[in-house]
């Protein structure tokens, strides 16, 4: 079951807390790509694109969207002032090489160790990994935003993922609907929780154990 906007913008603003100013973000696909809409008054940061952009701008008003520029989930973007374009093997050298500071993805499952599958479910057509893999070990801080549960009720967050992976590891804090999680050396970390859900639901939607951190906060509605 898909969220409504509110709630998606909900978990754009929470991400949006952890960028800092004078930051390279990549942004993926879908939840993402609010981000840019909640960012804190003076915060000024660089959109990077895997596709070839650096210095992303907002989304483009209706009727004035440029066929030839887009982020790489093919969606029309603009360009802010300073920015500028480059090949995807540009685009790619400064992934590899570690000038990501953030890079916020969605998942499709993410295990308790932070391994990430967000790329293929079996049997289904896609057009590829895109980025996923490069930033997902190569940024310094990867932060996942996706439901608590798929549209059949399973818990997205889990012991081990039964879906292909993206890469082993990786995670830093996953964000849900329901809470917010640091994943540690010694395994998730609830940290927040949104102030409509409960920790009883949080136990019952989360597909392996977890610790609760002593200064566990609530996060407003």
């Amino acid at each position: 079951m898909g969220m409504g906007v509110d709630i998606r913008n909900k978990l754009a603003k929470r991400a949006a807390e952890e960028i800092q100013n004078g930051m390279v973000v990549n942004l993926g696909i879908g939840i993402p790509s609010l981000v840019p809409n909640h960012l804190k008054k003076g915060v000024n940061v660089i959109f990077h694109a895997e596709n070839g952009i650096t210095g992303m701008g907002q989304s483009p008003i209706k009727g004035e969207e440029d066929e030839n520029l887009c982020n790489a989930g093919g969606f029309p973007v603009t360009l802010n002032i300073g920015g500028s374009y480059c090949d995807s093997a540009v685009s790619f050298g400064m992934i590899r090489s570690g000038k990501i500071d953030i890079t916020i993805l969605g998942s499709l499952q993410v295990s308790q160790k932070g391994d990430l599958a967000n790329w293929i479910v079996p049997g289904k057509k896609v057009p590829g990994m895109g980025g996923a893999m490069e930033l997902a070990q190569k940024a310094k801080k990867v932060i996942v935003l996706m439901n608590h549960c798929d549209k059949h009720g399973n818990s997205k967050i889990v012991k081990e993922c039964t879906l292909p992976l993206t890469s082993r590891e990786c995670v830093d804090l996953i964000i849900t609907e329901l809470a917010v999680f640091q994943v540690t050396d010694e395994g998730l970390l609830l940290t927040e929780i949104f102030a409509q859900g409960n920790l009883e639901d949080i136990v019952n939607k989360t597909q392996c154990e977890f610790a609760i951190s002593e200064n566990l906060k609530e996060i407003p509605y």
